[in-house]
């Protein structure tokens, strides 16, 4: 209440009651009508409930006798009202159930069941506590090809100091070790005999072998043992420069057993290398094209898998990790920061340090405060079931210890015992296709926790009142709602039922189509199982509806402020129209004296419409400009123009004028405000005043017996006449002298006998006998001067012919 007050204390009290009548009476018209449920098309309990989860179904076997099932279908409430018991109600009911008798210490509560139908959704919340000391378990990934050998030297004194730097942070430290190169294939190693059990033999070394993985000391707490182990590691050798660290990082992580993961504590991986790694679909170099299938493939401690199997992908990589509660950490030198900076981005829960040296103070440096990092951000991974990932959707909102709300799934900065509370949300697009309950689990991890929370989702996409439909039946239950239908027809007949020909799909077609459920479904029973599409719900008779087909309106369908039914927009209660781009509202519409649009229009989309031409402004509270309406009577003024302005031949134009006309001398005299002043212009260039009186329902006009005419009119016209009579016979003179001047030309020169071609009204000495031109060039490298060609090219005589 106080929050309340506080956002709407400056606003009154009275006005916030008017807005909460007037939203109350929306809400009881919009009752009124049809609701989203309702639609002829309905014919199942099933069907009605895949309209929306404020759907119910009634089952009753009176319930409306006669009428159709669709009348089954409806909000509850107004099922309640026509008749039908709570007791006898099929409804979307969501249930959401918490395990007690599962205990946990960082991640409550442990086990939840949640209840859904399609378009329903569910909210739980997971609170995830961060304790105070962890026991920790650190298993060492090394790249022991050639490059590394200075660094794993300086392994060997790393154990007992970084033993001893933990106490702060943990009371329980184990490490492991393990070690990695590549495939043992070609091209990533050398392949000839003498470099197989040595690669270092051209530098006269001994090394170990190629590997792909190689597990060599389970978890300990022994830190004498882990310094042993080091001392004796060897470095190996390969041919390129990208190595198998993501293949190795996936066996340490899913082979739990030999590696030693205690489940109590908190799992890292550090992978220790100088070089980037191999991804999925490398391997086809080598000729391995099977996927990496995730399990472990351990034989007494070494990767048999490695040349069988192609590199597991990232996203692969990064669910092993988060199912088995491991942090990774990624020890690399300088030159390969960049690569595995985008690398970290892909894995959750992942801290990548930059090295200079591989030395025992800048690897303790990294561990501790990737420890301190990752403990003290706090994320959480969903997963659902591939096969169901695309019918349920999931959200998640964590609240921080500080009271904030983060967007990206995660909380920073989390002390011990403190917890984050997450609030998930999970929704239900759709049912999967024929299947009427469906069960999955959706899991929530809290990332490198070794504790999670299940969810188990039980979809119901059928009716528990009975069959929704069955051809071994004969006796149709009000569950699929058949039944009423059945009598309905029976009494129209007035003769037996008549039951569906079961070996025909005759009642799964439309009339005159040959195709069954108009191609959107199968028939199954004589009835059409309309198929799910990704677009929304198809259903109908013969599947011809859908609930995806109404108008847009700003890309979002119905605007946004509706839903879609039956291919038509139900409208929220503020907003009308085909695609609900209209408000509803009429307060926009009112005039001040509290009519609606001045008494002379409707309201249409919130603006004023007007009734007819006369009429304009917002609220049509303006008449027309005075000149639409004396062109209105322009037809009647010219008439009597054209016929006299007397009173006897006035009877002529009756049939197209006011009731009453008459003639008026003077039209300088005062105008009454009921007078509408005009003008008429003729053909002739006059002007006749005239003006318009409309009374009672009766209009009078007057029209000045003295026209005003111009001055010049007609002695312009006589000019232009004289104008364009000049100008044709011009026209004339200068065509006639032009026939002459061709006709006097042909007769001089007479004509070519042998039909060639003769030069006429032109003397012929004037006609050169050569071509002359000047060409002047220049060298690219001129000595003194450029040169100058005359050229002189004889032109045919005229009356030669041509020589071939």
């Amino acid at each position: 209440m106080t929050s309340w007050l506080r956002t709407y204390g400056s606003v009154p009290l009275c006005l916030l009651f008017g807005f909460w009548l007037v939203s109350l009476c929306a809400v009881e018209a919009s009752g009124a009508g049809d609701s989203v449920c309702r639609s002829p098309a309905i014919a199942s309990c099933t069907e009605c409930l895949r309209r929306g989860p404020q759907c119910a179904w009634c089952f009753k076997e009176d319930f409306l006798d006669g009428a159709g099932p669709s009348q089954r279908c409806d909000l509850p409430e107004k099922l309640l009202k026509r008749g039908c018991e709570a007791e006898f109600m099929e409804q979307s009911e969501v249930k959401v159930e918490v395990n007690a008798t599962i205990s946990s210490t960082q991640v409550s509560p442990g086990d939840i069941s949640v209840t859904l139908r399609p378009g329903s959704e569910a909210s739980i919340v997971v609170a995830v506590k961060q304790l105070e000391r962890y026991p920790v378990d650190l298993y060492y990934l090394v790249d022991v090809s050639a490059s590394m050998q200075e660094n794993l030297d300086h392994l060997k004194t790393v154990g007992v100091a970084l033993s001893l730097r933990m106490t702060e942070h943990s009371s329980d430290l184990w490490l492991g070790f393990g070690s990695f190169v590549d495939k043992p294939v070609s091209p990533y190693i050398n392949v000839h005999p003498s470099k197989i059990n040595n690669p270092c033999s051209d530098y006269e070394i001994r090394c170990r072998p190629a590997h792909g993985y190689h597990h060599v000391l389970s978890m300990t707490g022994n830190m004498s043992e882990f310094t042993r182990v080091i001392k004796r590691q060897r470095i190996s050798g390969n041919m390129d420069t990208p190595e198998g660290g993501l293949d190795a990082m996936l066996q340490a992580a899913v082979c739990q057993r030999a590696v030693g993961w205690r489940p109590e504590a908190k799992h890292l991986l550090l992978l220790m290398t100088d070089q980037p790694s191999h991804l999925a679909l490398d391997s086809r170099l080598a000729g391995i094209v099977t996927p990496n299938d995730g399990l472990c493939h351990l034989d007494n401690n070494v990767y048999t898998g490695s040349t069988r199997m192609d590199h597991p992908s990232v996203g692969q990589l990064s669910d092993k990790l988060l199912e088995n509660n491991i942090y990774s950490l990624f020890a690399v030198e300088k030159q390969q920061y960049q690569w595995y900076e985008e690398l970290v981005r892909l894995l959750p829960g992942s801290y990548l340090g930059k090295l200079g040296l591989f030395q025992a103070p800048n690897l303790i440096e990294l561990v501790v405060d990737a420890y301190k990092r990752l403990l003290s951000e706090v994320a959480l991974a969903v997963s659902v079931d591939d096969r169901a990932v695309s019918r349920y959707w999931v959200s998640v909102s964590p609240i921080c210890p500080d009271g904030s709300t983060a967007e990206n799934q995660s909380c920073t900065g989390v002390q011990p015992n403190q917890t984050v509370y997450f609030n998930i949300t999970i929704g239900m697009h759709s049912c999967p296709a024929g299947v009427e309950d469906e069960d999955i689990k959706v899991m929530i991890r809290p990332v490198g926790y070794n504790e999670s929370t299940v969810v188990r989702i039980h979809a119901k996409c059928g009716c528990s009142c009975g069959p929704t439909k069955s051809c071994q039946d004969d006796s149709q239950s009000a569950c699929s709602g058949t039944q009423d239908s059945a009598n309905q027809e029976q009494r129209l007949e007035h003769g037996p039922i008549k039951s569906p020909n079961r070996d025909s799909n005759w009642s799964c077609r439309a009339e005159g189509s040959d195709v069954d459920c108009g191609g959107r479904g199968v028939c199954e029973c004589g009835r059409c199982v309309c198929e799910q599409s990704r677009l929304g719900t198809v259903y109908g008779k013969y599947c011809e509806i859908d609930d995806f087909s109404c108008p847009y309106e700003g890309g979002l369908l119905c605007g946004g402020r509706g839903v879609c039914v039956s291919g038509e927009c139900v409208c929220e209660d503020t907003w009308t129209g085909d695609s609900c781009g209209c408000i509803a509202s009429t307060a926009t519409c009112q005039s001040a004296d509290g009519s609606l649009c001045s008494g002379r229009g409707s309201c249409v989309c919130g603006e004023c419409v007007c009734d007819d031409l006369h009429h304009s402004g917002d609220l049509c509270e303006r008449s027309v400009a005075h000149q639409s309406t004396c062109q209105s009577y322009w037809k009647c003024v010219g008439c009597h123009v054209s016929h006299g302005l007397t009173q006897e031949e006035a009877g002529l134009c009756n049939s197209t004028c006011p009731p009453s006309v008459g003639n008026m001398d003077d039209v300088s005299g005062q105008t009454e405000e009921m007078w509408v002043q005009c003008m008429y212009i003729s053909k002739d260039s006059c002007r006749y005043r005239f003006r318009t009186n409309s009374e009672s329902g009766q209009t009078q006009l007057y029209i000045s017996s003295r026209p005003e005419c111009a001055s010049n009119g007609r002695l312009v016209g006589t000019f232009l006449s004289v104008c364009a009579l000049t100008v044709l016979c011009g026209l004339v003179v200068v065509a006639v002298s032009r026939l002459l001047l061709q006709k006097r030309g042909r007769s001089a020169g007479g004509a070519s006998e042998d039909g060639g071609y003769l030069c006429t009204g032109k003397d012929l000495s004037y006609i050169p006998t050569t071509n002359e031109k000047t060409v002047t060039y220049r060298r690219d490298r001129p000595p003194d001067r450029p040169v100058e060609m005359h050229i002189q090219v004889p032109k045919m005589p005229l009356g030669d012919p041509w020589q071939y």
